[in-house]
């Protein structure tokens, strides 16, 4: 058998990834501040995108819904059938073609992005589709719009101020302590070596050996930082936390002393006992208990971390008035915190009139296709997280009426046979996004929830559901009745819910609520303490 050379042609299929549809992918991944960082890199990097200076903000194209409560029809919503919506929408590959631009078409600064809202109606109208769709793209702009001239959420301005951390707060005042500086050094470093709660967990002999000092200045060091504000920072376990806070309350004495030194008791519920170590009645008891209860076990937590930042929602939605009188729901995204973009085409015209080499009119022509092309990426990114954020409230239309206990089990596959989607894309559109409405801010991956069998066999629950209702039936138990997981179950059979022990003392613990061992303990510390059972 001879071997030699030999020419094949072969035809075979492939997905490719081109850069378009990377970014297309990219764009629906990310939060709408995150957007607004990625619309920042892309201005610095063509110049022929700009921010409109326009006071208004114009609905774009897919910038609202106006949603009926009931619409038998809406399942006839799909997404536009361009191939480039096809590409973006359904993840299909395409050939990387450049863009047909007629240059005679870019002598003003129209806008594209003034389409009508998309009012899913009992008709089974396009709830994404507007006049807009059919415009050119190639003198677009994309408004980070939402529909409802007057609910608009808060924008990136409104962001507070990081907080100061705990180190900054305590390095702030103790250079005002002493003129000591080997004792400063020493402050400063055990310092840096406390925990998000203000607690020092390094030993101090190992701390002098680290830094070469006595044992007695890395003590001295320690009661420097105890000293600062806030009271309790630099303890190295719990009761020496409380001990600096009664200090400072003057409210130290042998019989707080005793308790503090037998913290343990009192976690285990053993009253009588540490009541007879302390030495005091009842009445006196019951205002060290009080008195307890009035420090900060973790002082550390005021300063700084992550608490305090604010969600700054994407998808916002009321109740309306749809055009036909019906009650219906209003979604838009959060336009404060989209900047509007246009292609300035003014200055697209000027330079390929000014007489420029070739390569530079090639240059200008590859930076307006990308323009273009990240306007409609944009734009096609509002009408998808439109669409699925909907379906969400349409599928959930109980929870935002009616509360938790109405939240309807939901899956990402559900969503996407409806909306006609791949269920990669309503996974990615529900990524690190936020819903406001009158109940709250939520996670759009808060409403796909877990089924759980009811007992009527007529379908599943909400597993949220039972976790609300598990919560309000221990928030109305009795102090001498704690229901034991037990009765939760037969409790929770006669509201409809047929679940397992071991289910309800799952869900009990997943939000965060003890046993019934714990909370009769907890309900009885309340009450020597004076305060309301709960």
């Amino acid at each position: 058998m001879a071997l030699g050379p030999r020419l094949d042609l072969r035809q075979t299929q492939s997905l490719v990834m081109t850069p378009q549809l990377q970014q297309a992918i990219k764009l629906l991944t990310l939060s709408n501040l995150e957007v607004e960082a990625f619309i920042g890199e892309a201005l610095d990097a063509n110049p022929l995108l700009d921010i409109a200076e326009t006071g208004g903000v114009e609905t774009g194209a897919g910038g609202a819904i106006a949603l009926p409560l009931e619409d038998p029809d809406h399942r006839r919503t799909h997404l536009e059938t361009s191939p480039v919506d096809q590409l973006v929408g359904e993840g299909r590959a395409a050939e990387d073609r450049p863009l047909d631009i007629d240059p005679t078409a870019l002598d003003g600064d129209r806008d594209t992005g003034d389409s009508d809202r998309g009012d899913g109606d009992a008709g089974g109208r396009d709830l994404s589709a507007g006049p807009a769709d059919s415009g050119d793209w190639s003198a677009g702009d994309w408004s980070g719009s939402g529909g409802g001239g007057d609910f608009e959420g808060p924008g990136i301005e409104s962001h507070s101020a990081a907080a100061a951390s705990l180190a900054d707060h305590l390095h702030a005042q103790i250079g005002a302590t002493t003129r000591d500086a080997q004792l400063v050094f020493a402050a400063r470093w055990l310092i840096d070596q406390l925990d998000e709660a203000g607690y020092l967990i390094q030993p101090l002999p190992e701390v002098a050996q680290m830094l070469g000092l006595p044992l007695e200045r890395i003590e001295a060091a320690l009661a420097l930082v105890q000293a600062l504000d806030p009271t309790g920072v630099g303890a190295r376990d719990l009761g020496e936390c409380l001990a600096l806070q009664a200090r400072e309350a003057d409210r130290y004495d042998p019989c707080m002393v005793r308790l503090l030194d037998n913290l343990d008791l009192l976690a285990r519920g053993e009253l009588a006992r540490l009541k007879r170590m302390c030495g005091v009645d009842d009445e006196d008891f019951a205002q060290m208990l009080t008195e307890l209860r009035g420090y900060d076990p973790r002082p550390g937590l005021r300063f700084g971390g992550s608490a305090g930042e604010a969600i700054i929602p994407d998808i916002l939605v009321r109740e309306a008035v749809l055009e036909d009188g019906a009650a219906g729901w209003d979604i838009s995204i959060n336009q404060a915190t989209l900047p509007r973009l246009i292609i300035n085409r003014s200055y697209y015209v000027e330079m390929r009139g000014a007489g420029v080499s070739k390569d530079a009119r090639a240059w200008l022509s590859e930076k307006l296709a990308d323009a273009n092309w990240l306007l409609k990426a944009l734009d096609q990114r509002q009408k998808t997280i439109l669409k699925v954020a909907a379906e969400i409230v349409r599928q959930q239309d109980g929870f935002f009426r009616h509360g938790v206990s109405h939240l309807r089990p939901l899956t990402l596959r559900t969503v996407a046979e409806t909306v006609s989607l791949h269920e990669s894309t309503v996974s990615r559109v529900t990524s690190n996004k936020y819903l406001s409405c009158a109940r709250g801010t939520f996670e759009l991956k808060f409403f796909f929830t877990s089924g759980v069998a009811s007992s009527d066999g007529e379908g599943a629950v909400s597993a949220e559901a039972v976790k609300a209702a598990i919560r309000q039936l221990i928030d109305a138990e009795d102090a001498r009745a704690v229901l034991s997981d037990d009765t939760l179950v037969d409790l929770l059979r006669e509201r409809g819910f047929d679940l397992a022990r071991r289910t309800v003392a799952k869900y009990r613990e997943a939000i965060g609520l003890g046993s019934s061992v714990q909370r009769r303990r907890q309900k009885a510390l309340n009450q020597t303490a004076g305060g309301r059972p709960r």
